[in-house]
């Protein structure tokens, strides 16, 4: 969850102190990103230094109710505590912090809200109600971070957060036997919750994480659970409210057969015919979900996430992984789009060495999903992704996401664990994203080479009409000298651009170049293919050279392809997207999507392109496209 410094060595985590207390540099008008992904364009949202779980609900009176765990320390650290706060500006500004627990008092964390219809607000979390301090672990080892034990307990308040109820009530969580089997026989019981509540119909249903065994990774094992109560929604004496432990029998959501032991992180949303989809993290390089027909009591056998059913699998390494239900019925989801350690382990080196589990949670992508009806129930089938945020260091990591959707806008929270932050997602994103299902149109909008002019169909695909070299366009600058900077230091100008073309090569061709603009100093671009089959893009400035390729196996001979190569200088990634699907590294490697060098200034090269006579058409883009864009020019070419 919160882990993320956590392979777990006295001096590593000594260096996770420093590293964490660091306070952020101040950002400024003249530091400011205009690239609305970027995290530090979006609005900070107050804590004590650590802050995460930044998480929303709209109050009657029209603010939003933050809760935050917060504390002077690290994740972990004595004193952590949970904090409420009010915005009246959608995020832009808050009100002083109010302390649901005092941060002298035992560990209190990870709350989560849930506003019933009478306008009461709860917040649930975890508290170390008998002030444990150590915490044995699986191998004999011990642990003195104490915040994921205890009792499940909520606080509720009536004035909209301004204040909260002075007693701490307890949610009774039946015994599983993760719990029974854990060092401690179950006298101590390890949760933590992340999962916002969701209402159903006349129901309200919680998500928590157990804990069989601490040990390696923190939490060396887990599963989800669910407590859905009958009577919260309308009950006001809080010692009347009733709880379920779900699901039945005493084990939870675990990993499908053969996975690893960690299911965690649970995060779940109603479907239109009252099932529940559930998906959650694993350590095995993709994420897991299920469903549910009768309320959470039973789910399907759990299965690692695809975009459709049966078809490609969706890669996620150890990190939270949410779903939110929006207001035109469908789904967003963010995720992290690599496969983490199951990729690792596979090309692992000579040393076994694999790398921090929790690491490369940047940047988010958001996909989004709709409906489909099979002869079970609804499913949701699942668009391709799109870049949601990022930050130039790719050592940064953001997570524990919140969506709040309002008057026709979505914002999303997110935490990098001392800066909690609300962004408003731009709409043109999410409009893509939900079209993206029937979308069939080209994007015009930066469109500075477009050959051949008039595209005829013939036998499936454009016609090959294509000049053997073309005036090639000048492709923006992204690093330039910056004139007002009295250092005369460079500028990023997060510029970028698109290469979109149809192909065909012959059956058993080999390896060749289709597209080349490189001068006689090496400088410019060039597009080929690979002998493993795929396609690669060198940039080079004169200065600079950086490079990527598709997944292998990516190039078809013998059949006609759509291919969309963009360059995205914001968060400088390089994507491949391949006949409409992006590519994710398969299992061949870790990641599908490759960084390109943020020192690239602009790989303009020759004045023309040559063009291979595999090429059936060609657009040039001097603007990176979103994936929804690489997908709808792939549709209109059918």
């Amino acid at each position: 969850m919160h882990f993320f410094s956590l392979l777990l060595v006295v001096s590593f985590l000594a260096g996770a102190l420093a590293v964490h207390a660091a306070p952020a540099a101040p950002v400024t008008a003249s530091t400011r990103i205009s690239d609305p992904r970027h995290i530090s364009s979006g609005w900070n949202i107050p804590s004590e230094g650590y802050a995460d779980q930044p998480y929303i609900v709209q109050t009657d009176d029209g603010a939003w109710l933050c809760v935050i765990t917060t504390g002077r320390g690290v994740e972990g650290a004595a004193g952590q505590h949970v904090v409420s706060m009010r915005s009246t500006n959608r995020g832009r500004s808050w009100d002083q912090m109010v302390a649901i627990e005092p941060a002298d008092g035992p560990e209190a964390s990870y709350a989560v809200l849930l506003k019933v219809p009478g306008g009461r607000i709860y917040a649930f979390y975890n508290h170390n109600t008998d002030n444990v301090r150590e915490v044995k672990r699986e191998d004999r080892g011990v642990y003195k971070r104490v915040d994921s034990l205890g009792y499940y307990v909520f606080k509720y308040t009536d004035d909209h957060g301004r204040t909260w109820s002075a007693q701490r009530h307890r949610v009774p969580v039946r015994e599983f036997a993760c719990d029974r089997d854990n060092v401690y026989g179950g006298k101590i019981r390890f949760f933590w919750n992340v999962g916002r509540p969701l209402i159903v119909g006349d129901v309200a249903i919680l998500v928590l994480h157990k804990v069989g065994a601490m040990g390696a990774g923190f939490f060396a094992q887990s599963e989800g659970a669910f407590l859905r109560s009958r009577n919260i929604l309308t009950e006001r004496d809080p010692a009347k409210i009733t709880f379920e432990t779900l699901p039945d029998g005493d084990v939870g959501l675990r990993t499908p057969a053969g996975g690893d032991r960690v299911a965690e992180e649970q995060s779940i949303a109603a479907l239109s015919d009252g099932s529940l989809y559930c998906v959650y993290r694993s350590t095995d390089g993709w994420p897991v979900d299920a469903y549910s027909r009768d309320g959470g009591h039973t789910w399907s056998p759990p299965a690692y996430k695809t975009y459709t059913p049966g078809g490609r699998r969706v890669k996620h390494p150890r990190a939270a992984n949410f779903v939110w239900r929006c207001g035109n019925g469908n789904f967003l989801y963010w995720f992290h789009n690599h496969g983490g350690p199951i990729i690792a382990r596979m090309q692992a080196d000579s040393t076994g060495a694999t790398g921090n589990p929790y690491d490369d949670r940047n940047p988010a992508w958001l996909m989004a999903g709709i409906e489909r009806d099979t002869t079970q129930g609804k499913i949701i089938e699942w668009s391709q992704p799109e870049i949601l945020l990022y930050d130039d260091d790719p050592f940064i990591r953001m997570s524990y996401p919140d969506l709040v959707e309002e008057g026709g806008r979505f914002y999303v929270t997110e935490t990098q664990k001392n800066i909690g932050r609300v962004h408003e997602i731009p709409g043109v994103l999410v409009a893509g994203l939900f079209n993206q299902f029937d979308v069939r149109t080209v994007a015009r909008d930066g469109l500075a080479l477009d050959w051949p002019e008039n595209r005829q169909k013939d036998g499936g695909g454009p016609r090959p009409s294509m000049p053997a070299q073309a005036a090639m366009p000048k492709l923006p600058e992204f690093h330039l000298r910056d004139g007002k900077r009295a250092d005369h230091g460079g500028a990023d100008q997060r510029a970028g651009f698109s290469l979109d073309l149809w192909f065909q090569l012959d059956a058993n061709a080999s390896p060749r170049v289709l597209l080349d603009n490189r001068d006689t100093r090496g400088r410019g671009l060039e597009l080929g293919t690979t002998p493993a089959g795929a396609i690669r893009l060198v940039l080079n400035d004169g200065r600079t050279e950086s490079a990527w390729e598709s997944d292998a196996g990516a190039v078809r001979p013998g059949t006609i392809q759509h291919l969309v190569v963009t360059v995205d200088g914001g968060p400088k990634i390089i994507t491949f997207v391949v006949d409409g699907v992006l590519c994710d590294g398969g299992d061949e490697r870790q990641f599908g999507w490759g960084r390109f060098s943020p020192h690239l200034r602009a790989p303009n090269g020759a004045a023309t392109v040559k063009i291979d006579s595999a090429v059936r058409s060609l657009r040039i883009y001097q603007r990176a496209l979103r994936t929804s864009e690489a997908v709808g020019n792939h549709r209109a070419g059918l």
